[in-house]
């Protein structure tokens, strides 16, 4: 059995049935939260709490038009996993299912954004946060797995890679960051030729 070969294969499978215009509607409302000077906030639990980060490094410094130019716009992004002190304080205070909500109850204002990567769709700290984004106010993202979980009913706009595998899914996640990565990339330079 070749394992190699089957797990791409699988791979091509499910990306030959991927909607590309719900991926084209994302990256929409992520150039329009740049347009308007908005907040993007990312989240995710394990591995895609990696990808979060990934995905806001991506985003904070792959768009930026030109870096030496302190006029240039740019994108305010923030990775929801990076503070291990405010989590962990969180998580032991109040609870784990807190770690995210509570922080965005600190930061998030009404047009903000936010992204969560899962592979389920279940965990309780991941629909908290959705639940207090909707409250505030905000656009809501979902990159789900499997079949998106209590989280695709929850958002405003999400695809889904539908499977069970969680590091095909995390692959998705990636893969996904850099198709929207560069397809802003595309539409802040047209937008600065103006």
């Amino acid at each position: 059995m070749d394992h190699a070969r089957d797990y791409f294969n699988r791979y091509a499978e499910i990306l030959g049935t991927i909607d590309t215009s719900r991926i084209n509607v994302i990256i929409d409302v992520l150039f329009m939260s740049w347009k308007h000077g908005n907040h993007v906030f990312i989240v995710g639990n394990g591995g895609s709490a990696s990808s979060a980060s990934h995905m806001a490094c991506d985003l904070g410094k792959n768009t930026i038009y030109n870096p030496h130019d302190p006029s240039s716009r740019r994108f305010k992004v923030t990775s929801l996993t990076d503070n291990v002190s405010t989590m962990t304080a969180l998580g032991n205070d109040l609870g784990y299912e807190y770690i995210y909500s509570q922080q965005l109850s600190n930061l998030g204002r009404p047009g903000d954004v936010l992204i969560i990567l899962t592979g389920s769709g279940n965990s309780p700290n991941v629909l908290k946060v959705i639940e207090k984004a909707n409250i505030l106010g905000m656009v809501t993202i979902g990159i789900l797995g499997f079949d998106g979980g209590k989280a695709k009913d929850l958002v405003d706009h999400c695809i889904i890679w539908p499977e069970s595998n969680y590091g095909r899914v995390e692959d998705f996640h990636i893969m996904l960051n850099h198709v929207i990565r560069d397809g802003l990339m595309r539409m802040i330079e047209d937008e600065r030729k103006y």
